[in-house]
């Protein structure tokens, strides 16, 4: 494993040695981080390896001129936060970024719920994975939620935390070990030459959910930021949250005045019904709003609870 991981460190100092010569706009920040890997959760990762467009490319594909689109950046951004504010989505879907992410398989199962990227996996039909699981921290173990039935609740004791832990580092390692006897590889340690095999894509089906995986994932600006907008919320799972904040980092490195304008008509924004919109109307004007009259759902009424008190 530490060899694996020399020669990809090695690796990415190569490419970024490399020094290209290009007419094309770029993004500095971006290019900062380029091909470098950014740490998600216990061993998994995010890194940028390659992309097109910048805010300049928005701003061109808006007003469908060349160059840089106006001279005073005020003027470009003030465009950026008309478009996102109006939902002109078309000019953002010109940018496109490509990242290669290594993730748990049950976090790969959520995020691929976007149909909206090109996805191509490491495959354990051709390659076999490694030996690599993801493992809660101790005060991520929680219990269920009694209010929200894809939600968490208060943490578990210490007793069961522990005992958790255990079982989970342990059937990790034991399904691992089946999944390497079964494919009897020649060059395993567990090799038996008299022994038949069995093929990849049937051991695979042993292996747990929490097994890392990997892919290059490719998405353009507008899918990007609807991404971005879902997974790191405060109410997404935690792992795929903990990927979410990752992907707005790039997003202020790639596009920063576009990220300035998500922050503000998205990702800190609110949506209001109808209904709610006539509260807040009656309440400006001094009137009081009960929830019995409000014509709104028990969530509803707490979500607008929080908003406004």
């Amino acid at each position: 494993m530490k060899t694996q991981m020399k020669k990809k460190n090695t690796e990415i100092k190569n490419l970024r040695k490399k020094k290209y010569k290009t007419l094309r706009p770029v993004s500095s920040g971006l290019e900062s981080i380029l091909y470098s890997p950014l740490k998600a959760l216990d061993k998994g990762f995010v890194r940028v390896v390659d992309y097109m467009g910048t805010d300049a490319s928005v701003v061109q594909a808006a007003r469908v001129s060349y160059g840089k689109g106006t001279k005073k950046k005020s003027e470009d951004e003030g465009l950026i936060r008309y478009l996102l504010r109006h939902r002109h989505t078309t000019p953002f879907e010109m940018c496109e970024i490509k990242l290669h992410v290594k993730l748990p398989i049950f976090i790969a199962r959520q995020w691929i719920r976007h149909r909206t990227a090109s996805i191509n996996e490491y495959s354990a039909r051709y390659s076999i994975l490694e030996d690599e699981f993801y493992i809660p921290k101790k005060n991520h173990l929680a219990q269920q939620s009694l209010i929200n039935k894809q939600g968490r609740g208060n943490e578990v004791d210490e007793d069961t935390a522990k005992e958790i832990l255990k079982i989970l580092k342990e059937d990790s390692t034991r399904c691992y070990e089946n999944y390497t006897w079964m494919l009897n590889e020649k060059n395993s340690k567990e090799y038996e030459k008299e022994r038949n095999s069995l093929s990849r894509e049937l051991a695979r089906i042993n292996l747990t959910l929490n097994t890392y995986t990997q892919w290059y994932w490719k998405v353009d600006l507008h899918n990007f930021m609807h991404f971005v907008s879902l997974r790191a919320d405060s109410h997404s799972q935690f792992e795929i949250r903990e990927y979410g904040k990752i992907l707005l980092k790039i997003l202020s490195k790639w596009t920063p005045l576009t990220y300035k304008a998500f922050l503000s008509y998205r990702l800190k924004s609110a949506e209001l019904s109808m209904e709610a919109i006539e509260i807040i109307r009656k309440m400006i004007a001094g009137k009081k709003v009960t929830k019995s009259k409000s014509n709104l759902s028990n969530r509803e009424w707490k979500e607008l609870e929080s908003l406004l008190f």
